[in-house]
């Protein structure tokens, strides 16, 4: 089957929060968008229905992207990717002498290993076809390191240092590989936050605010369509670092 004349996008992660933003934004510019999920498909089916009536493209796509086996089935299904965003991860806030070495690996796996397998499968695609845009999403923990979040800052920073690497060596085969280290951002993984931290976090951010996953899916939208650009950490954060 001949591939229509768009470039096709594979989100990881993308059941909500800055993933669901992000393949919003794409969809809505005009990418085929592969939208991955793990447990929770609820929200990207009503999308996709309401896309298509809409004349996007929106494709729900399952796969554990921690897992080897799942990547290559989900990859299988989909007819080459030109825009990868490697956005999957959880979080977890303990002090680290009652990290576990389950915790680590977990972490590790999700937030790190991901970006390798999914990565790995589909970037000779890309240098086949001399083109292609890799999009790793890290954090701010993941450039200043985050208080009882040693591991989730660990896997973070990893991230980008994969990014900066593999940009060195993608460069030659007209692939960028760029980095977004958000801030904190009004997702599902800050709802725990108390009202007098958001308050706490607010004050020490120069703009003023928390930021939005809609602040994430513009950024990746201008790393993708921007040509000159590789081996770069664009922070995202309103000023706020500690």
């Amino acid at each position: 089957m001949e591939k229509p004349n768009r470039k096709t996008i594979l989100i990881t992660g993308a059941s909500r929060g800055i993933g669901y933003a992000v393949a919003t934004s794409f969809a809505q510019n005009g990418y085929i968008v592969y939208a991955n999920y793990n447990k929770h498909p609820n929200a990207l089916n009503q999308l996709s229905e309401q896309f298509s009536e809409d004349g996007y493209t929106l494709i729900p796509i399952h796969g554990d992207v921690s897992c080897k086996k799942d990547v290559d089935d989900m990859i299988s299904k989909i007819n080459g990717v030109d825009v990868l965003i490697n956005n999957a991860g959880i979080s977890q806030f303990k002090q680290f002498i009652d990290i576990t070495e389950e915790d680590w690996d977990h972490m590790m796996s999700v937030n790190l290993k991901s970006a390798y397998l999914c990565t790995r499968s589909v970037i000779p695609y890309m240098i086949h076809n001399k083109w292609g845009r890799i999009i790793n999403v890290s954090s701010v923990w993941g450039v200043t390191g985050g208080s009882c979040e040693v591991h989730y800052s660990a896997a973070k920073a990893g991230m980008i240092g994969f990014t900066k690497a593999l940009a060195k060596e993608m460069a030659p085969s007209g692939i960028q590989v760029n980095c977004i280290a958000p801030g904190v951002i009004d997702t599902d993984m800050n709802r725990d936050l108390s009202e007098s931290d958001l308050q706490r976090i607010k004050e020490q951010t120069p703009i003023g605010t928390i930021g939005l996953p809609e602040h994430i899916a513009e950024a990746a939208l201008f790393l993708v369509k921007n040509d000159f650009i590789t081996g770069e950490v664009l922070n995202i954060n309103g000023g706020f670092y500690i």
